[in-house]
């Protein structure tokens, strides 16, 4: 759990991975989140850098080392990671099952709402729950990380115009209902200045856990000229 990106993609999401060295990622359809070696050694940044390509933004989820000379970090926001220490979990009566075929529509309402990343395919990472008002998709939440034994709640958003009907509320206890009735333990993230969040996710039944960092760095301008290929995990 202090390194879920690495955990997932060594267990139920194998089969998701890429991997160059030690480095291991999704595909960036997917989701950006990629995974360093809990201690990242001079190769493993190097690995890293050559996976990106030069000059590009990576993100080093909760990381909290400092990135070796050549790198720039762009972006640094204290997180947070809580878990289910008691969630009063349900079904909801309201939320259908999201799938392909709704992925323009969660693209829309992500990008209206800004929960955090979510790409085309994101929602084959799990169970993806939506509610619909007049047709029109309103409300979601989904899981991302899979880490052995726990689900990571995330996309947790809803339509400004609906907003203050617990619509939320219901749809994370609904995420992880599903998740409990797996025999997994729901967690999540969110920023550490969120405190419109955490006090929600503390009323609903979560326990902070620890802190962490979102963060961001580019590689360096220039690698050496080798051809790097994504090699799927065997």
């Amino acid at each position: 759990m202090d390194n879920p990106a690495r955990a997932a993609l060594t267990g139920p999401h194998a089969h998701f991975a890429e991997r160059h060295g030690r480095i291991l990622r999704y595909p960036v359809d997917v989701t950006p989140w990629l995974a360093l070696p809990d201690e990242p050694e001079a190769d493993d940044w190097a690995d890293l850098a050559a996976f990106a390509g030069p000059g590009t933004e990576v993100p080093l989820l909760g990381f909290r080392g400092r990135v070796p000379d050549g790198w720039e970090v762009t972006f640094r926001v204290e997180g947070v990671q809580f878990v289910d220490d008691g969630l009063a979990t349900a079904p909801e009566p309201e939320a259908v099952r999201l799938g392909p075929d709704d992925v323009p529509e969660m693209l829309d309402l992500v990008a209206r709402t800004r929960p955090g990343p979510f790409l085309p395919r994101t929602v084959e990472l799990g169970t993806y729950l939506g509610i619909r008002r007049d047709g029109a998709l309103v409300a979601m939440a989904g899981e991302r990380l899979r880490p052995p034994g726990w689900a990571e709640i995330s996309a947790v958003c809803t339509d400004p115009a609906f907003r203050g009907e617990g619509l939320a509320s219901r749809l994370i206890l609904a995420v992880a209902h599903g998740i409990r009735e797996r025999g997994e333990t729901s967690f999540l993230h969110t920023g550490a200045g969120n405190t419109n969040a955490i006090r929600l996710y503390e009323s609903l039944g979560f326990r902070l856990r620890r802190t962490t960092a979102f963060m961001a760095a580019r590689s360096p301008g220039r690698l050496p000229a080798d051809d790097v290929t994504a090699v799927p995990v065997s």
